[in-house]
C-alpha cells in the first residue's frame, strides 16, 4: 500500500513539473486543424441548423502572462453551397458562401497537470457573404431565375470551454467548443436574370451559432527562463 502511494506521488510530482515547464513560454502558435461549425442562416435558408465540418481553417496566437493567456484568432472558410430556400418544393439556391472573423480575447486555465481544461471568452468581427443563383422548383412557373448576393457583417462574441493535453513542453493538442453571438448587419440583394426586378431589403439580427468541437495543435515559443 505505501508502496503503491509513493509511486502514486512521484508520477503527481513528474506531471505538474511538466506542466509548469509546458506553460513556461511567452508566446503560443496554435493552428485549427479540423473544426465542425454552424453557418449564419442564408436568406431563407430551411436547413439552417446543419453543420459545416472545415480542414484547417483557423489560426491563433497567444501572449501567456502568468494564468491567464491573451488570444488573438482569425479563421477563414469559402466553399460550393446548395440549400432550399423559403421551404422543400420553392426554390433552390446554388452558389458560393464565404465566411470570416478576427477574435481577440482571454484564456484561463483551471489548472496546471499534463490535461488542463480551461475557460476564454472571445469577441471580434465576423463576416458572411453568399453569392449564387435562385432557380424555382415549380416547372410550371415561369422559371427566369434570379442572381443573389446575401451578406452578414457585425460583432461576434464567444464563450469557450476546452482543454489542452501537454505532449511535449513546447507542444500540447487542444480542443474546444464555443457559442458564437453573432450580431449582425444584413443586406439581401436578389435580381432577375432578365433585369425585369430587383429587390433590396436589409436587416439587423441575432444568431447563436454553436461550433460542438473545433481541435489542433499549439506551439510554444520563447521560454521565460
Amino acid at each position: 500500500m505505501r508502496k503503491s502511494l509513493f509511486i502514486l506521488s512521484i508520477l503527481f510530482l513528474q506531471l505538474t513539473a511538466f506542466a509548469q515547464t509546458s506553460a513556461d513560454y511567452n508566446y503560443t502558435i496554435g493552428i485549427r486543424a479540423f473544426t465542425i461549425m454552424q453557418m449564419p442562416k442564408v436568406l431563407d435558408q430551411t436547413n439552417s441548423q446543419n453543420y459545416a465540418k472545415v480542414f484547417g481553417h483557423g489560426a491563433m496566437f497567444k501572449f501567456n502572462d502568468n494564468q491567464i493567456s491573451y488570444r488573438l484568432a482569425g479563421t477563414y472558410y469559402r466553399d460550393d453551397l446548395t440549400f432550399d430556400n423559403t421551404c422543400a418544393t420553392c426554390e433552390i439556391a446554388s452558389g458560393k458562401v464565404t465566411d470570416y472573423s478576427f477574435k481577440i480575447g482571454f484564456e484561463k486555465s483551471f489548472n496546471y497537470t499534463k490535461i488542463q481544461p480551461y475557460f476564454a471568452f472571445d469577441l471580434g468581427y465576423r463576416y458572411n457573404r453568399f453569392t449564387g443563383s435562385l432557380a424555382s422548383k415549380n416547372i410550371m412557373a415561369n422559371n427566369t431565375g434570379k442572381t443573389t448576393d446575401a451578406s452578414k457583417s457585425g460583432l461576434v462574441v464567444s464563450p469557450v470551454i476546452g482543454f489542452k493535453l501537454n505532449v511535449l513542453p513546447q507542444l500540447s493538442i487542444f480542443a474546444e467548443s464555443s457559442l458564437d453571438f453573432f450580431f449582425s448587419y444584413e443586406k439581401q440583394d436578389i435580381t432577375q436574370l432578365n433585369g425585369a426586378s430587383r429587390d433590396v431589403t436589409t436587416y439587423k439580427k441575432l444568431e447563436s451559432l454553436l461550433n460542438p468541437v473545433s481541435a489542433g495543435i499549439q506551439f510554444s515559443l520563447s521560454n521565460k527562463n
